[in-house]
């Protein structure tokens, strides 16, 4: 089976769904193959369109409140939005591409591929199933006026919310947000701190700030380090965002209970080596934390679907949060100390998620596509 997942770079929450898929599926002797879309129009077009999306969420949040707003009031199954019309100018190039690189399925962890891929359905240019991936909580603005085979979604519970918008309940699949296999499962602290060099005895908060370095973090660190025991230390994880690690380097970087790092691809080990985690309500990074059974403390949603997030996560208790960022920090300072809370949130995350999603979804994609599958599929959760 060969399987064309195709993404954007708006946040790398998408593509890391995407590639969670890919790798899993190329552990199983699949072929699998991640592609931006945008990247069909040029590099330059791929750049635009992320930059731009990144410069409006960082830099104009209410901006962004307002749009993701009016998107969800104009947002129908029964007419299009330009945001549909402006995909479909990619169509010839998705059409182009696929002649030359022919599939067995197609599958798309972001909206607009799937706004491209409704107009190609719509004009019989595309003959292969296609299944989507939602990696919010939530049904986001726009997902209604797709067109797509199958929708995979994150939890049961949101079913009634997405066919509340018009899309039909027998193509929703809650399978989960597919994570990586290094996230697939709970590591051991001891080896993980190893690998990171932390004392073993140490009681140990990690920051992620989002793949683009989201968040007050610089504040949050300095109020936090006033509150930190001697046997407690701060991990903060900047992401691509070059600027916030230099000042939190110049801020912070002689503390001795603090750890300044940009991009890593140790992600999975910092995680299973910390206590708790204090990270923005995105899909994907919540994801992970609570499979791997990391306590979680949300901080500021950026506004949209991360709201829903926070309010899914919270809801279930699998995570905490604060109003402000003393409530936030005395929240993160309870929760580092609370063991027993800690184990609770722990069970609320196994219980609540939907656990081997990449496998799942590959196993689906096997039988959507007539191949065979060695394990049987999960039961059908659909109603």
């Amino acid at each position: 089976m060969k399987i064309l997942i195709l993404s954007c770079n708006t946040g790398e929450g998408h593509n890391s769904a995407g590639k969670a898929l890919m790798e899993y599926a190329r552990s199983q002797g699949d072929e699998a193959e991640l592609v931006d879309i945008m990247s069909l129009a040029g590099e330059r077009i791929s750049r635009l369109v992320g930059g731009g999306y990144v410069s409006v969420v960082k830099h104009t949040p209410a901006f962004f409140s307002l749009l993701y707003r009016i998107g969800g009031l104009v947002s129908s199954s029964r007419r299009k939005s330009p945001v549909y019309y402006a995909n479909t100018l990619l169509a010839g190039r998705l059409k182009k591409y696929l002649d030359e690189h022919p599939c067995d399925v197609i599958v798309t962890p972001h909206l607009f591929p799937a706004e491209t891929i409704t107009y190609m359905k719509k004009k019989k240019m595309l003959p292969w199933k296609v299944v989507a991936i939602g990696t919010d909580y939530t049904c986001i603005p726009f997902w209604d006026e797709t067109d797509c085979d199958h929708y995979v979604i994150p939890h049961a519970s949101l079913i009634d919310e997405f066919a509340g918008k018009g899309i039909p309940r027998e193509k929703l699949l809650p399978y989960g947000i597919p994570v990586k296999p290094a996230f697939s499962k709970p590591g051991k602290k001891p080896v993980a701190r190893a690998i990171c060099r932390i004392p073993e005895d140490a009681k140990v908060c990690l920051i992620m700030s989002g793949s683009m370095g989201f968040g007050k973090v610089n504040l949050l660190v300095a109020q936090l380090l006033t509150k930190l025991a001697p046997d407690e230390y701060i991990i903060v994880i900047c992401g691509n965002n070059q600027r916030l690690r230099k000042i939190m380097h110049t801020a912070f970087g002689r503390h001795p209970q603090i750890r300044i790092l940009g991009y890593t691809e140790h992600i999975s080990a910092y995680m299973d080596a910390c206590d708790v985690i204090f990270t923005k309500p995105g899909g994907l990074t919540s994801t992970e934390a609570a499979v791997k059974g990391i306590p979680i403390i949300h901080t500021k949603p950026i506004p949209g679907c991360e709201e829903k997030n926070l309010a899914f996560f919270t809801g279930h208790g699998m995570s905490v949060t604060g109003r402000g960022l003393g409530e936030l920090i005395r929240c993160g300072q309870s929760l580092l100390h609370d063991r027993e809370r800690q184990e609770e949130i722990r069970r609320k995350q196994r219980e609540t998620l939907p656990k081997d999603a990449a496998a799942n979804i590959w196993r689906f994609l096997r039988e959507l596509t007539g191949e065979t599958v060695s394990p049987d599929l999960p039961p059908d959760a659909r109603s």
